[in-house]
């Protein structure tokens, strides 16, 4: 279990500087253009998903996110004190990640999000598809090519940062640790719950639906056990 921990704790901290630290840089360099900032992002993301899960995923099944332990909780893949240690530990590496990314950028390393508002219907609704969709792939493709699971994740992720008015957060410890930067990736503190709350909605509306989409469960997490 140990070794399990690590690797959540390591891998959403490596998360959490992609996301953030991406950030930090697209902006700087994309002259005040916001759309290439984003893309900068997203794609930076995108790499570094596919990197630790391919990596990590072998010890830990690679969640990274509360939400997805409490769905593979839910479908009885996980019990609950790991599911437990594993949430805590993905919020402590996330907030870890994003001080590393600070102290890289010589920014402050404690600060909080003062100037990104992220809330309102069409955001939370947007965290809704963005977790239900996330997990629509993560167990759809555990059911038909684990092996492209890494893939999957990162190319949804990627395009999910454009589709959504959110930029698909999609995870409540990636969440907590962006309210930790007041740079281009953040969010404001008091925005958080609203944001968390609804993804974890999507994860109770994916719980009663892909089962039925998908046909039953499909490519257990083993190593999540």
């Amino acid at each position: 279990m140990i070794h399990k921990l690590w690797a959540e704790a390591v891998g959403t901290a490596l998360l959490l500087v992609g996301v953030v630290g991406s950030g930090i840089m697209g902006a700087a360099l994309a002259g005040g253009n916001m759309g290439l900032a984003l893309l900068a992002n997203a794609i930076a993301t995108g790499c570094v998903l596919y990197v630790i899960i391919t990596v990590l995923g072998p010890i830990s099944g690679a969640h990274f996110n509360p939400a997805v332990t409490l769905a593979f909780w839910l479908r009885g893949e996980i019990t609950m004190r790991p599911a437990l240690l594993y949430a805590a530990v993905q919020v402590i590496g996330g907030i870890l990640g994003v001080w590393a990314t600070h102290a890289m950028f010589d920014l402050p390393i404690l600060q909080t999000s003062e100037t990104l508002h992220r809330t309102g219907p069409a955001q939370w609704w947007s965290e809704v598809v963005a977790t239900w969709g996330l997990l629509f792939v993560i167990f759809g493709g555990l059911r038909s090519r684990p092996d492209a699971v890494p893939t999957l994740v990162a190319l949804y992720i990627t395009g999910a940062y454009w589709f959504t008015s959110s930029t698909s957060f999609a995870n409540p410890a990636v969440t907590i640790a962006r309210s930790l930067s007041d740079t281009f990736a953040g969010i404001y503190p008091g925005h958080v719950f609203g944001f968390i709350a609804f993804q974890f909605v999507a994860v109770g509306i994916a719980h009663l639906t892909l089962g039925k989409l998908l046909g039953g469960k499909g490519g257990p997490d083993r190593n999540s056990t």
